[in-house]
């Protein structure tokens, strides 16, 4: 009887300590998951926000300079895709709303052939102008990014580079 005991016991510590293990593998698993994709999100917003940066100030220079410019295209609309792949629904509209924002920016100030930095620049403030609804759209969409990677994150107010007087949109 006291051999059926310890072997009871036994059976059950071990049964514990394994199911222990196993749980705390599952646990590690997720977590390790959630670690590796918030990496990847940071990676893709950060490459998205510097191509924003990029392009925006290589057409400023251009029409300040009434000189032509150019940019890949393509890695702006893969550096879209990779963003939107694995960001949070919420964040993944942001993205698309910056992407049209950024889309009729672009109309207004690099496809349009009426207004070739070479021949018909724009001024400082017409440039600004124009740039302001991706400023807006990318107040947004940081705003969408610092909630989706912590609730404790503050809305930020201003766009990354400058003030949006007048705007109103602090979400």
């Amino acid at each position: 009887m006291a051999l059926l005991g310890t072997l009871v016991t036994t059976a059950a510590g071990a049964l514990s300590a394994t199911i222990g293990v196993l749980v705390g593998g599952i646990v590690t698993h997720r977590a390790q998951d959630r670690q590796w994709l918030r990496d990847k999100q940071l990676i893709a917003y950060q490459e998205l926000i510097s191509h924003y940066a990029k392009f925006t100030m290589i057409i400023s220079r251009a029409h300040a300079g009434r000189q032509g410019w150019d940019y890949d295209w393509s890695e702006w609309s893969a550096t879209l895709t990779r963003a939107s792949l694995v960001a949070p629904v919420a964040v993944a509209a942001e993205i698309d709303n910056f992407g049209k924002a950024i889309n009729a920016f672009l109309d207004q100030v690099a496809r349009d052939p009426a207004r070739d930095p070479s021949r018909a620049p724009l001024s400082q403030e017409e440039f600004a102008q124009a740039n302001r609804a991706p400023a807006q759209a990318q107040v947004q969409l940081v705003n969408a990014i610092r909630r989706s990677l912590s609730k404790d994150q503050k809305a930020l107010p201003f766009w990354i580079g400058g003030s949006l007087a007048g705007s109103s949109d602090d979400t």
